[in-house]
């Protein structure tokens, strides 16, 4: 397989659920601080756009994003059982949107993962306004990961 001119699979399942490679890297961009290694929106715009592919390939992160979008549309299609669609719109007691996105946090990028899934969980940046409950979680949770790679990335080249 050649991953660098193959478009993931997954880029292809998020495109058309309406979530481009540049709403990704937008998004992304939206928190951008520079860093030792990584001092402009150039050099991380391209940083960030190599990253988000290599994690786009990664069947695990497809796995669960897609299992996150599943699950966005089961619960507003009132299909989860005890979570009505009132309480899924209201989301009073629901977490488990917020685990989801930790959990893809974590996986690409571990405690540093998670520390940036917070930062884009509360500020809600580009594309992740524009997306529900779950799945706002889920691109939140990989654009976390993979920021958090990026610069992590970028501080060891520094070196």
């Amino acid at each position: 397989m050649n991953m660098i001119s193959e478009t993931p699979p997954l880029l292809v399942y998020l495109e058309k659920k309406g979530i481009s490679l540049k709403d990704l890297v937008d998004t992304a961009l939206e928190l951008f601080v520079p860093h030792p290694g990584l001092d402009t929106e150039e050099q991380a715009a391209e940083m960030l756009r190599e990253e988000f592919l290599d994690a786009l390939f990664d069947v695990n992160v497809s796995t669960l994003e897609v299992a996150c979008f599943r699950a966005q549309e089961d619960a507003e299609n009132g299909l989860i059982p005890g979570l009505s669609k009132e309480r899924f719109m209201g989301r009073p007691g629901l977490v488990a949107d917020e685990l989801l996105g930790l959990a893809i946090a974590n996986y690409l990028a571990g405690v540093k993962g998670i520390f940036e899934f917070t930062r884009f969980d509360q500020a809600k940046p580009g594309i992740l306004k524009k997306l529900g409950p779950i799945t706002n979680d889920a691109i939140g949770g990989l654009v976390a990961g993979v920021s958090s790679n990026v610069y992590t990335r970028a501080f060891r080249n520094a070196k």
